[in-house]
Formats: C-alpha cells, sequence, structure tokens
C-alpha cells in the first residue's frame, strides 16, 4: 500500500495545477447546468465542457502521480507530461469558449465565423498531441520497473488501454465523414463534417452522458478505454489493503495475477463496446449478439479469478497442514 502514498507535493506539478483549473470548471459548469437554460443539440451546453473538464481532471491526476513513479526517463516524462497538460488546457479551453458562445466545438465547419475558425486548429491539432504526449509516456513506463508486480501490471495494461481510448475518436474522425446543418443554442444554422452518432450521427443522447440512444457511439469505448487505468489502480490498492487481512493476498504474484485477470476481463469489455458501437448499435440496446460477447466475457473473467483465488488459498493453507508457517 505505501506505494500508492506518494505525497502530493512530488507530484508533477504542471499536471497538478491542470487537474486543479478542470476541477474548477467542473463547478462552474455545474453552476451553469443550473441557471443557464441554453441547449445544444438536445443537451445544455455546459454538459460537454463538465464531461471534459471531469474526465482531464482525472486522467490529469492519475499522469501526475504516476510520473513520480519513474526511474528512469524522468526528465523526458516531466517535459512530456507538462505537454500534455498545456494540451489538454487548451483543448478544453477552446471547448468551454464555444459552449458559452452557445455553439458548436468539434466537427464545426463554419467558415463564417472568425471565433471558430480560430479556435478549430487547437481542437484539432490538440487531440493529436495529447496522444503523441500519451504514446511517448507509455513508452517512457513500459521500459522501467514503476512498483511492484501488481502495481506494473495495472499500470501497463490501463496505459495501454488510455492510448487504445484516445486512438478511437481520432480513428473516428479520419475515417467518418458526415456532414451536415444543425442549430445551434442562438438559432443559427452551423455546417458539420461529422458526428458522435454511428447510424444517427447526433444521437439523441443519454442524460448527462449524451451517448447515442438510437444508434452506435464511439465515446462509449473512449470513456471505458480512458479510465481503465484508474479501475486497475484502484483494484490493486484495494487488493493491498485487503492483503493485512487474507494470507492469501500476502503473495504479490496473487495480486498481479488478480490484476492481470481483471485487465483481460476490462480489456474484453472495451473490445466488446467497441464492436457494439462500430455495428451502429446503442449501449442500453444490446442485441443477443453483443449480450453473448459480454457474458462470455464476464465468464472467462469470473472462472479466472475464481482458479486464482482457489490456487493461492490452497497455498496457504498446505503449509498449515503440514504444521509449517506460510509466509
Amino acid at each position: 500500500m505505501t506505494s500508492f502514498l506518494t505525497p502530493v507535493r512530488t507530484w508533477h506539478r504542471p499536471l497538478v495545477v491542470c487537474a486543479l483549473l478542470l476541477l474548477g470548471l467542473v463547478l462552474a459548469a455545474g453552476g451553469g447546468l443550473v441557471v443557464d437554460g441554453r441547449t445544444l443539440l438536445d443537451e445544455s451546453v455546459w454538459v460537454k465542457p463538465l464531461k471534459f473538464g471531469f474526465a482531464f481532471a482525472l486522467y490529469a491526476g492519475t499522469l501526475a502521480w504516476l510520473l513520480t513513479k519513474l526511474s528512469r526517463g524522468r526528465r523526458l516524462g516531466w517535459w512530456v507530461g507538462t505537454v500534455f497538460a498545456l494540451a489538454a488546457i487548451l483543448e478544453v479551453a477552446a471547448i468551454t469558449v464555444q459552449a458559452a458562445r452557445g455553439t458548436i466545438s468539434h466537427f464545426n465547419a463554419n467558415q463564417n465565423d472568425p471565433v471558430t475558425l480560430a479556435l478549430v486548429p487547437i481542437l484539432t491539432y490538440g487531440v493529436m498531441i495529447i496522444l503523441i504526449a500519451q504514446l511517448i509516456l507509455a513508452i517512457v513506463v513500459l521500459i522501467q520497473r514503476t512498483g511492484g508486480p501488481a502495481l506494473n501490471r495495472a499500470i501497463r495494461a490501463g496505459l495501454a488501454l488510455a492510448t487504445f481510448g484516445m486512438l478511437v475518436p481520432i480513428y473516428w474522425m479520419v475515417t467518418e465523414i458526415h456532414p451536415r446543418t444543425v442549430t445551434d443554442a442562438n438559432g443559427e444554422r452551423v455546417q458539420m463534417y461529422q458526428g458522435h452518432g454511428i447510424g444517427d450521427p447526433d444521437g439523441h443522447g443519454m442524460p448527462l452522458t449524451g451517448w447515442s440512444v438510437t444508434g452506435g457511439d464511439f465515446r462509449v469505448p473512449h470513456f471505458f478505454a480512458l479510465h481503465g487505468i484508474q479501475a486497475l489502480l484502484l483494484l490493486t490498492a484495494v487488493l493491498s489493503a485487503l492483503a493485512g487481512r487474507h494470507a492469501w493476498l500476502r503473495d504479490e504474484k496473487v495480486r498481479a495475477r488478480l490484476v492481470g485477470t481483471a485487465a483481460v476481463g476490462y480489456t474484453g469489455l472495451v473490445a466488446t463496446v467497441t464492436w457494439q458501437a462500430g455495428r451502429g448499435q446503442s449501449l442500453i440496446h444490446p442485441d443477443m449478439a453483443t449480450l453473448s460477447a459480454a457474458a462470455a466475457v464476464l465468464l472467462v473473467t469470473a472462472a479466472a479469478t475464481a482458479w486464482v483465488i482457489n490456487t493461492a488459498e490452497r497455498a496457504t493453507i498446505a503449509p498449515i497442514q503440514a504444521g509449517q508457517p506460510h509466509r
């Protein structure tokens, strides 16, 4: 558990500042939801800044902590982390400006709005900069050991999932073009070249998330993959805490196997929702094929987890039955 307890003052400062700024935006956007009745594509203009602010704050905080674990490439990691923080702040700032103006941020092809024309390069190239920074940080982490086996496995699997999650929207922007005209919160007609939905470009989304309920939506695998690292790190911390109560969990290799099993299961979940979205199917309206795939992932993960636990418990009991203390 001590491997998680790195003093906050040692965390990567630009990323910490980024996370704090974006958490402040989350509070401000939450207030906007209450006092501002304007809507954009059937949801409050402040939903998108709130979602992006929260997601980037959480991920920036995770990276700020992760960079304290580097033993090699620390200087490179610091500079790339700083680039990531600046790019994230600019990206979310551009989204917020457009939201405050009551108009579209991503996919906006309006050539008559000078503000939009100035912000489109930030929204377009900011994503690429963030992805490149993510790839470099992932490589830096992969070339070294950042902790025990369980923590190493959680970090590496989590970074791989997050990288995939960042690739999904770029793939979508490059491969699918759906030009159309929509109405913004000011009643102005805005030309768009893309949308989030598959089958229904604008999606008619779920409350808060905005994910499509009438078609597929690549924001679903983007979300699950991006935040897989937090789920795996949380699991690692919980297993470490439980090791004090359960003898079979005190072996670091057992905890690493459980984390690895969870990582495989989580990857299966991401693969399933990606496949589902690609077929133009809403997350909340799965067909039998999707349900079967999800069930298979669940059964394999549960069986593997049960095998690891059973094997670990028997290994703990055997020395006791033989009259030898287990370590």
